[in-house]
This record gives C-alpha cells, structure tokens and sequence, in this order.
C-alpha cells in the first residue's frame, strides 16, 4: 500500500543520492501488459542505460519516465516526488529539470543552430537576448562546437547533429538527461565521441542520466548502470564489468550474439574459472 505523508500525498523515504525511482510501474496498451511490475532505481551522476530487444519495453519505460506513457500502476519518482500523482502544472515545473535528447536530434530543419539550442531558452526563461546568446555559446563551446550559430541542420554532419541536440538538451541545466538511442545512425567512432561527451557531461553537472540503447559498445564504454529489460520485466542489473561474467542467459544472447561476441564471452568466463 502506498504511504502518505500528513497531507495526503505520497511519502517516500529516498535517499537523496537517488535521483529517479521506479517503483512497481506496469503500463498496458489495450489488453498487452507491456511492462510488469518494473522497480529500479537512476543513481545522479552516473550513466545509467536501459538495453533489450526491440519490443522488450525498454522504450516504453523511458517514455514512461518523461511521462509520455501513461502508468497503469506504480510511480516515476524524481529525487523524492512521485512525478506521474502530480497535476499538470506541477510535472511542467519537473519537466524544466529535464534534458532529452532524442533517437536521430530531432533539430527544427527550419531553424539554425544557435535558434535549436536557444529553444528551450525561448521557452521557459526571461532571459534577454544577449543571455540567451551567451548561454548558447557556452553549451555549442562545451560539445566542442563553435562558429556554427548561423548553420542549417541540412549543412551538418550527424556528429555534429548529435552534438548540437546534446547542447540543447543542457541548455537550461539540467538535473536529469534523458537519452533515445543517441548513437542511432552514427559510425563506431563518432558514437565513442558521443558517449564520452555524455559521459563527461553527466559527471561535470552531476545530473541523473538515463540511456535507451541497442550499442553495445556503449554498454562495455559507459555502462555504469545496466538494466537489461526482458519481455517486459526486469532481467538483470549490474556494471558493465558485471556483463562479462554475467550467468543469465537472455542477457548472454543479446550482448553477445555476434561470433565477436561469443568469443569474449568465452574468454572471459575462462579467466574467471581459471
């Protein structure tokens, strides 16, 4: 039964190192029960990633952690406020707190650079121009790019696309990330250039930050959280290091299907037992 405090709303007792909380959340499309019961926790500071095969939920859950899904039960708890009993204006006041950076940028093609980034400035700050000018510059310079303010996202690279929705995303300093497959469409080194960017930034701002990603190389890179999401269920957590010696089955044939794969795994478990 949930607790409440003496106003009735819902009581927690967080440790405030924990960021984002999920507890008990079911979410159904119809009569198809898409997540069951799934409780785990976002520690601040860290990367935190969600893998599974396609249709496992893992989407579902992020989306359901922004509030874009819907809960059939359970709670989304940010740093000790339960997120989806809020009304309407209240999970407005939370979203401000939230950086998203979406599966392919998702930057305004009619828009150039510097009016992507100053968006969510435009949005929900009062700030001047010349702020909000400042405040772009400072987040292009941190993504490592500059003198790009005037560009078109047609005249971008994808590296380049990426970076620039990661500085929109910090535009308003945020205190949780939230990240949909951001490494979709990039070559292997651009997706470590990526990684580490969020990585660092991730770190720097001490945010709580949440990847959705089928990149395994992330996985092993960055990994220091992992959910592994298994039909709609939770079916294993642990560290990147933790994957290697990992005895779970489904969590074996999905990070390490290729002969590549299969081969590390192998060596791994031989250095363990030897």
């Amino acid at each position: 039964m949930l607790r409440t405090d003496s106003v009735g709303r819902p009581d927690y007792n967080t440790n405030v190192a924990v960021m984002i909380e999920v507890k008990d959340v079911s979410v159904r499309f119809g009569e198809k029960k898409v997540l069951c019961n799934v409780s785990t926790v976002f520690e601040r500071g860290k990367t935190n990633l969600i893998i599974g095969r396609s249709g496992s939920g893992k989407t579902v859950l992020l989306k359901s952690i922004i509030g874009l899904v819907t809960v059939a039960g359970g709670d989304i708890i940010y740093g000790g406020v339960c997120f989806n009993r809020l009304n309407f204006l209240a999970q407005k006041a939370i979203r401000k707190e939230i950086g998203m950076i979406f599966q392919g940028s998702a930057l305004f093609d009619s828009m150039n650079v510097e009016k992507n980034v100053m968006f969510p400035l435009d949005m929900f700050t009062e700030m001047t121009l010349e702020e909000k000018r400042e405040r772009v510059n400072c987040c292009l310079r941190r993504v490592n790019l500059e003198n790009v303010n005037r560009l078109q996202p047609s005249e971008l690279s994808g590296g380049m696309k990426k970076r620039v929705a990661i500085a929109r995303a910090i535009a308003l300093n945020p205190k949780y990330l939230l990240c949909d497959e951001p490494n979709s469409g990039l070559d292997p080194q651009t997706s470590i250039v990526i990684d580490n960017l969020i990585k660092g930034l991730t770190e720097e701002y001490n945010m709580t930050t949440i990847i959705n990603t089928h990149d395994m190389n992330s996985v092993l890179e960055i990994g220091e959280k992992v959910t592994f999401i298994f039909e709609g269920r939770i079916e294993w957590e642990g560290t990147k290091d933790d994957i290697l010696y990992s005895h779970n089955k489904h969590l074996d044939e999905f990070v390490f299907a290729s002969k590549l794969g299969k081969r590390i795994k192998l060596s791994a478990v031989s250095a363990e037992e030897g």
